[in-house]
């Protein structure tokens, strides 16, 4: 076997090798347990270096497939694929991984456990954005969930076995209801071309083949709602703020920065590939449900309290802009929703890192409490004015790009069919966005020095709580300066997508 085709297993085999040795590290070796965790994930990230690396048009020579079942007319397998889409989001989960282990150098608390439950989460995160077959996709998508809840429900806050269980509940019951349509999907298929088989390619290539306008709508919604929630859209949203508020700050970021991206992945994958007949007909519902997620999300931070929640209603907001994007399904929108996805993991990770700092240097997250620290805390309120820049789209920082290539892809898109005035919920959009950070900025960094914390033992973050957020700041920055070194990966891919559309 080529070398090269065991790179994209190598990216699932290393975090999981690494999850069974950090388990073992309990007792009088639960120091260790952060070094073995830290030494898989650093390798996992090398490894997805090496596909960043590599030109978009050569890798392809990465794919893996492997026969996993082949009987009675139905076929499973092994496939993994790393594309214009993915690749992205590969990186991202490899460094963000590496980011929240160092993040988290002082956890106590059963760390063999912990530290065990980020690396199985990045197993099922690896394997979702790598599957390139049905069965093995929705294998992952759970694998990617059950870590999750018991991060949970065993190391987050006061209500966190309520917030666990009801993450569990509405992502488990959506996964179900993508089940029944991925079957749906595949036996469709099999009905065409004799076989069951469960490849991304096989069923794309027989549904498009023999389009069924009716079929592919009805599979769409089945689909589109397992993935909306988990994105999450507008209604389906209420388990985030509360999985978010709860979660430990790792968990939080890992929620924000990668797994939320799990809903925006899977629509562009299977429902806008395999069904784009199907996306045709809910074009308009896509379109209203991104622009009603846009404003409620936008909205309900102006009235939070908690930093971290008006965090985590501000990424309803932010994938709302997504799904506008991908509503358009114009090859230009599709290319921006998943930059935006990038943009976002990257930002929201440093904002909840933020958050999480708060919480352990101050002892609350509460708006209210806060006022005036910045001349207590100057490292801790420059980074927190700079993630804060970065998500109401600064100009020279990446959620400025992210956002400007969907207004005009939802321009190029609302220009002919006389609805140019739903751009305004756009733009009011980005005005609240604009004013709730500032706001929570204000009261929270400037002022008279508050006198309801005590303030003479709250201390600035430390070396390496400063090297994580410099490593973001960085990359944000970076990307916001080039963006063409992300979207370098995107335009034969959306243009691949456009074209089936």
């Amino acid at each position: 076997m080529d070398m090269n085709e065991m790179i994209l297993p190598m990216l699932i085999l290393l975090p999981l090798v690494g999850a069974f040795l950090t388990l073992l590290m309990g007792g009088k070796r639960a120091k260790l347990a952060k070094l073995v965790a830290l030494v898989f994930t650093v390798a996992t990230f090398a490894v997805s270096l090496l596909l960043m690396i590599t030109p978009v048009g050569e890798l392809d020579k990465f794919n893996f497939t492997a026969d996993w079942i082949s009987a009675g007319g139905l076929k499973m397998s092994f496939i993994f694929v790393v594309d214009g889409l993915s690749i992205l989001m590969v990186f991202l989960t490899a460094m963000l991984e590496v980011l929240v282990i160092a993040f988290s150098y002082k956890e106590s608390d059963r760390p063999n456990y912990f530290y065990a439950l980020l690396l199985a989460i990045e197993v099922g995160l690896m394997g979702v954005y790598l599957a390139a077959d049905y069965f093995l996709f929705y294998i992952m998508w759970e694998v990617s969930l059950i870590p999750m809840y018991f991060l949970i429900s065993w190391y987050g806050g006061p209500r966190r076995h309520y917030s666990a269980i009801k993450f569990f509940i509405y992502t488990h019951v959506a996964s179900l209801v993508m089940l029944i349509g991925i079957f749906l999907m595949v036996f469709q298929a099999a009905s065409i071309n004799g076989v069951a088989d469960f490849s991304f390619e096989a069923v794309k290539t027989a549904l498009n083949g023999s389009p069924d306008s009716l079929f592919q709508s009805l599979v769409f919604i089945l689909l589109f709602f397992g993935f909306a929630v988990k994105m999450p859209a507008v209604p389906f949203h209420t388990w985030l703020p509360d999985a978010h508020v709860e979660a430990p700050t790792a968990g939080s970021v890992l929620l924000a920065g990668v797994m939320l991206k799990m809903g925006s992945y899977g629509i562009i994958r299977v429902c806008l590939e395999a069904l784009p007949e199907g996306a045709k007909y809910w074009q308009y519902v896509m379109i209203g449900m991104g622009i009603l997620a846009m404003i409620y999300g936008a909205y309900a931070c102006i009235a939070q309290r908690d930093l971290k929640k008006m965090v985590a209603y501000s990424s309803i907001s932010h994938m709302g802009l997504v799904m506008v994007a991908m509503g358009t399904l114009s090859e230009i929108g599709i290319e921006f929703a998943i930059f935006q996805m990038f943009a976002h993991g990257l930002i929201s990770a440093m904002l909840f890192l933020v958050c999480g700092t708060a919480g352990h240097n101050f002892g609350t997250r509460e708006i209210p409490l806060m006022g005036g620290i910045a001349g207590k805390v100057p490292v801790y309120a420059s980074f927190m004015m700079f993630a804060f820049m970065a998500s109401l789209g600064l100009p020279g920082l990446i959620g400025f790009w992210g956002e400007f290539g969907i207004i005009a892809a939802f321009y190029q898109w609302i220009e002919p069919k006389d609805l140019i005035y739903l751009l305004v919920f756009c733009l009011l959009s980005l005005l609240l966005t604009a004013g709730y950070y500032l706001w929570a900025m204000q009261r929270t960094l400037f002022g008279r020095l508050t006198t309801k914390i005590d303030t003479d033992h709250i201390h600035d973050v430390d070396r390496v709580e400063a090297v994580v957020l410099g490593v973001l700041a960085f990359a944000i920055a970076i990307y916001g300066f080039w963006p063409d070194l992300a979207l370098s990966y995107l335009a034969d891919y959306s243009a691949y997508v456009g074209g089936l559309i």
